[in-house]
């Protein structure tokens, strides 16, 4: 298998594609640990998949963040793979009409989110190696018309040039 023994991390792991990659990922055979806020919804998929880990917590916060990371080195020693791959779209709005919370809520999740957690592996990375993969989207490539979801391609462009930086 070609995943035998890796340590991976999902972010967004209980449903949608985070749940197809961590069900993948697993039948390669890797060790999967999935996180979100939903732990209802953490132990449901963790029940389907089977042999899947899971640790919630918030991506919205730094303690949440730092804490999943902890108890993933406690109990594996290392994460081999993160994959930054919680986000959320909302409502369509044009951009007059989206309030300031609702465009500060997809920006921290889509993007800050992804930036918490990679400053949280970064320095068990740096000793033993590892793979950081952030999910994006269409979106944050090209503009679309009709498409009034500016905060989420907003969002999502910016963690497409932020994936960069870090490539550097």
């Amino acid at each position: 298998m070609r995943l035998d023994g890796k340590i991976i991390l999902i972010t967004g792991g209980s449903r949608g594609i985070g749940k197809s990659i961590a069900e993948l990922f697993t039948k390669e055979g890797a060790k999967v640990i999935i996180t979100s806020k939903n732990e209802t919804a953490l132990k449901k998929t963790a029940k389907e998949l089977g042999n899947i880990f899971y640790v919630k917590g918030d991506i919205t916060k730094k303690t949440d963040v730092n804490n999943v990371v902890k108890k993933i080195i406690k109990k594996f020693g290392r994460i081999d793979v993160l994959i930054n791959n919680a986000g959320v779209f909302p409502k369509f709005k044009k951009l007059h009409n989206i309030s300031e919370n609702e465009w500060k809520e997809v920006i921290d999740i889509n993007l800050n989110g992804q930036y918490r957690f990679t400053k949280a592996v970064i320095p068990f990375m740096m000793k033993n190696g590892g793979s950081i993969i952030n999910m994006s989207s269409d979106a944050g490539l090209r503009s679309f018309e009709n498409f009034y979801a500016d905060a989420y391609t907003a969002s999502k462009a910016a963690l497409v040039m932020l994936t960069k930086a870090w490539a550097v």
